[in-house]
């Protein structure tokens, strides 16, 4: 149990709906204008993966940047543990509370069959993150982590890691979407013994080689997932809105290397355009 909450703590996906003007397909972009001396660089993650292996550009804009900034600062010694006392449910609602016996059961099955151990022993978690827990099974491969590579040129370097919002920010996220929707994708999941999920991130993984944002948007978009579609403005924008300052902090301290998941640089409140709205350049790195 303590390996795969720890997964869970780890995994935190980031999706979103598409609209507003076309931007080019590339995940990296870079930061100027605005009084910046230097430029700072936006990449854009993938939080499932096969592949993290760092671009030639990646490493480039790294070496030109001094410092490193996630969605949240993930070698905070404290994250793991923070992360892992949020994960519960609040006012000790459990999962049986939210489903029919029935579905109980058959989420039961999923645990067993791919984790080895009873949903029971987690049903006072949010139901998003059992369902997180299922990610590594998604793919055909061990997995890797984008963010964790990032850090590791970050260390080499000695540069400091630093967050956008707080472990406590990313969990809020899902007490304010309500249980009984995030519960709904669990049992879907459930049902269909990941088979959906699976083709999802398989598509989801070959858009995201292509690094077209916008097409991964147009993806999300057709998905039938209501914490997706229906509540995309806690998912993404209200925190796309909250990291534009902060991003405008970082920067003009020292040239500044963010590194967020690719969900949230297109669409009309994605960091590009809010940035650019905000007054900074923002040019793709081809």
């Amino acid at each position: 149990m303590k390996k795969i909450t720890a997964i869970i703590a780890f995994l935190l996906i980031t999706v979103s709906t598409a609209f507003g003007q076309k931007l080019e397909s590339t995940t990296l972009w870079k930061i100027t204008g605005k009084g910046l001396e230097k430029p700072s660089y936006l990449f854009g993650t993938i939080h499932v993966t096969c592949d993290a292996t760092l671009s030639d550009k990646v490493k480039e804009a790294l070496d030109q940047t001094d410092q490193l900034v996630l969605e949240i600062d993930m070698d905070d010694p404290t994250m793991q543990g923070k992360m892992m006392q949020g994960m519960a449910m609040k006012e000790g609602k459990t999962l049986k509370d939210l489903v029919s016996e029935e579905d109980f059961q058959t989420i039961d099955k999923l645990f067993k069959e791919h984790l080895g151990m009873s949903v029971s022993l987690m049903q006072n978690v949010k139901p998003f993150f059992l369902l997180a827990a299922f990610y590594p099974k998604m793919i055909d491969c061990p997995m890797q982590s984008f963010e964790l590579e990032l850090m590791k040129v970050a260390q080499k370097q000695k540069e400091e890691i630093k967050g956008l919002e707080t472990v406590e920010d990313q969990l809020q996220v899902f007490d304010d979407i309500p249980y009984d929707v995030q519960v709904k994708d669990l049992i879907k999941t459930a049902k269909d013994n990941l088979a959906h999920e699976k083709e999802t991130i398989k598509k989801m993984l070959k858009i995201y080689k292509e690094e077209n944002i916008e097409a991964m948007l147009d993806m999300m978009s057709e998905e039938s997932s209501e914490v997706t579609s229906d509540y995309q403005n806690i998912l993404l924008d209200n925190r796309n809105k909250n990291w534009i300052s902060k991003i405008g902090v970082y920067a003009k301290e020292k040239p500044t290397f963010f590194g967020v998941g690719a969900g949230h640089l297109a669409g009309k409140n994605g960091v590009i355009l809010l940035l650019r709205k905000a007054g900074y350049t923002v040019t793709p790195v081809k």
